[in-house]
């Protein structure tokens, strides 16, 4: 098997007393989708905060396309091919879904002296909006300012504001959050159609789409880790079944 995209040893992250993530050690790699789920507070969302570098570690090692980034800020660690969402919407309201795109994009640019030029004349990032736009089924929209979209549209103009920086590693914090049925069905198929090009790894409550869409699953309760396997193997296990399947997430 190839090497992960995305590797932790021995995680761990302290508050004080509290050990919120307890020596937790995953791998992601290429095409897959690693599902994390657990009960509240179980410490999902401060593991995606210690892989994207909005925390730092405790202790403990994240590795990166092969890469120790262990302490990096999440400016340099997205810089590497790494996006992430948020549990809440983290949008621009007043800006349009392109604009949205755009400035997502311009985040890649190297920095330099240069003055200052207008940003419609920067043709390769126009085009990575104007991509990002079109997989998340979002192009006609375009033009719609981020306040007048649907809680739905904005999750998917999240998700396209994520490629629009063309990451390998898509960290996804809770996308399907707060939608309907309708909606959460468009956005596991366009899960679905990113998996193969990236090391994907969900944090997410809805279990029908976890196990639509996980390769693999891990299960943590009070920041360690339960169980990881296959969905099916996971499913299984009797101490997973007491400790979350039917039970309510964060």
């Amino acid at each position: 098997m190839a090497e992960p995209l995305l590797r932790t040893e021995g995680l761990r992250r302290q508050f004080g007393g509290l050990a919120a993530v307890k020596s937790v050690s995953l791998e992601c790699h290429a095409g897959e989708v690693h599902a994390v789920i657990g009960p509240n507070g179980a410490g999902k969302t401060t593991l995606i905060n210690l892989l994207s570098g909005d925390l730092a570690p405790s202790a403990g090692s994240i590795e990166i396309l092969g890469r120790d980034v262990t302490g990096l800020s999440s400016h340099r660690i997205s810089q590497l091919g790494v996006g992430r969402s948020y549990q809440r919407t983290n949008v621009f309201m007043s800006f349009s879904a392109f604009e949205n795109c755009r400035l997502a994009a311009q985040s890649r640019l190297a920095s330099s002296m240069k003055f200052v030029r207008p940003a419609a004349r920067y043709a390769a990032v126009n085009q990575a909006a104007e991509h990002a736009l079109a997989v998340c089924e979002l192009g006609e929209r375009k033009d719609v300012a981020a306040s007048a979209l649907s809680h739905g549209e904005r999750r998917q103009l999240e998700v396209a504001m994520t490629l629009a920086t063309r990451p390998k590693v898509l960290l996804l914090d809770e996308p399907l959050a707060g939608m309907g049925a309708e909606e959460s069905a468009r956005m596991v198929a366009l899960l679905r159609r990113l998996a193969p090009q990236h090391a994907m790894l969900l944090v997410e409550h809805d279990m029908d789409a976890v196990f639509a869409l996980a390769n693999t699953l891990t299960v943590m309760v009070d920041g360690s880790v339960l169980a990881s396997g296959s969905p099916a193997d996971v499913r299984a296990n009797d101490e997973v079944q007491n400790a979350y399947l039917g039970a309510g997430d964060e």
